[in-house]
């Protein structure tokens, strides 16, 4: 008797289970369904937790939940700190951008807040030992604060370079702000971070991942880089903090490209860094000291500092990249490590080659990730299609994020051309008017090209057919890599 009581509570404990598994899974169906986001992501997400439900709420979870509508900072907060950098706006009544570029001013003010600054001086670094010689220089001479930010911040060499001259400044007064990237850093010991906090430096980690296992945070990571000093100089561009854009990898150069600013630019990147570290330390400084005045060094150098991440209703880095490529009437050449296209992007590429657009594409031939490698081969064939022409570049990796057009707009930053830096990553980029500018790296750009293997459409179409098979099935995971 009581077996059968047994086996008939285990029953009907079966039978709740199941509704509530059911009822779970309908649930997130209905929830994914109501997000009203593009079919192309909707089909999938609702094919997986029906036809797989276990799997499909573990990935869902991690992976596939919908942040746009999240805030992670109130409105009124991010209107204090960025209310300062507009001290050095450009008054639009003397505004000198290219006419065609107008609507973009206007896309990435609304989208972003971001100001039209103008005023600054660029210097550009296209390898790592120079851009680590500059840096140092620049953060011995602080006097008030230093602001540093990075995806990566690594114990080796150059890491404790700039780990010591950090706590050297701390020691001697000045205000040292840190903030990493707590998956990027996943592999630095808390020791070494524990020495900066020690010395004084105030030290925080961007969504910091307390449990790997059972957090939706990994996902989203802080992939800017941003040093600021004394609101006067300030670095941005591709590079981390590691020893590989110095000394290599065992099978070539790193190569890479980083932009040093002095000027009214500057307040653009204080303003991005002290709303991430609001995020993080829920402190607010907008104090005038960390907006002081500069000189005026270039009257035609107009720029806006963008940033772009998964919260918030727009995606306004690849919308601007689109918008870029779209209205380019002369040539489009980029530089990226990872090309991941969105359906936008791969359209707008392909429509500029075909209207007859010098569309050129440059890729790493060898890649730090073997996944999104393959995945990216798979989206070339398209390219070459379309008359894009695509480099391969072969002494090392191409890490360097570059896009120049028509010798009047120059955008570089941290963003890759892929679904990640687009849909996921907190990144940020700068967009610079002036024609002179653009011509610069468009030299940098020929120049590597020096460097780089043309890709032949007649022999990379006849790939194996194996090859292929396998970069087109790592293109399903693109979103994911």
């Amino acid at each position: 008797m009581l077996a059968l009581i047994h086996i008939h509570i285990q029953w009907i404990v079966g039978i709740i289970f199941i509704i509530l598994y059911c009822v779970t899974i309908l649930g997130l169906v209905l929830v994914i369904i109501t997000e009203n986001r593009n079919p192309l992501k909707t089909i999938p997400w609702v094919v997986v937790l029906l036809l797989a439900p276990g799997v499909g709420i573990i990935f869902y979870f991690f992976f596939g939940q919908d942040n746009r509508k999240q805030r992670i900072i109130s409105r009124r907060t991010y209107k204090r700190i960025m209310k300062r950098p507009q001290g050095g706006k450009l008054p639009q009544d003397s505004c000198s951008v290219p006419a065609p570029y107008q609507p973009l001013v206007t896309l990435l003010t609304n989208s972003n807040q971001s100001s039209l600054l103008y005023g600054s001086n660029i210097t550009i670094y296209t390898n790592g030992t120079d851009k680590f010689r500059d840096l140092l220089e620049e953060l011995a001479k602080a006097t008030h604060h230093i602001h540093i930010q990075y995806y990566i911040f690594c114990d080796d060499e150059i890491g404790n370079k700039v780990k010591t001259l950090l706590m050297e400044k701390a020691r001697e007064g000045v205000e040292v702000r840190l903030l990493y990237d707590d998956v990027g850093c996943w592999k630095v010991k808390d020791k070494f971070f524990n020495e900066m906090k020690d010395a004084g430096i105030e030290v925080n980690a961007f969504l910091k991942v307390a449990f790997p296992v059972l957090t939706s945070k990994v996902n989203y990571r802080n992939h800017r880089k941003i040093v600021v000093i004394d609101g006067k100089v300030g670095f941005m561009g591709g590079m981390n903090i590691a020893d590989r854009y110095t000394k290599g990898t065992d099978w070539g150069t790193w190569r890479d490209t980083h932009f040093k600013i002095t000027g009214r630019g500057v307040h653009g990147l204080q303003a991005a860094f002290l709303i991430d570290w609001y995020v993080v330390s829920k402190k607010l400084l907008n104090d005038k000291i960390y907006y002081p005045l500069v000189p005026v060094y270039s009257d035609d150098n107009i720029m806006q500092i963008c940033t772009s991440g998964p919260v918030g209703q727009w995606r306004t880095l690849l919308q601007a990249a689109i918008f870029t490529i779209a209205n380019a009437k002369k040539y489009v050449f980029i530089q990226t490590p990872y090309f991941l296209p969105t359906e936008g992007l791969n359209q707008a590429l392909q429509i500029a080659a075909l209207g007859g657009v010098d569309v050129r594409l440059m890729l790493p031939k060898r890649s730090d990730t073997r996944t999104a490698n393959m995945a990216t081969h798979s989206f070339i064939d398209e390219m070459v299609k379309a008359g894009v022409k695509v480099y391969f570049y072969k002494p090392g990796f191409l890490h360097s994020k570059l896009l120049v057009t028509d010798d009047a707009l120059t955008c570089i930053g941290s963003a890759n051309m892929d679904f990640r830096s687009f849909e996921h990553n907190f990144e940020i980029n700068a967009f610079v008017y002036q024609p002179s500018f653009a011509r610069q790296m468009k030299k940098v750009f020929m120049h590597d090209m020096h460097s780089c293997e043309r890709l032949v459409p007649s022999r990379w179409l006849k790939r194996p057919r194996k090859q292929r098979l396998a970069e087109s099935f790592m293109r399903l995971f693109s979103p994911l890599l």
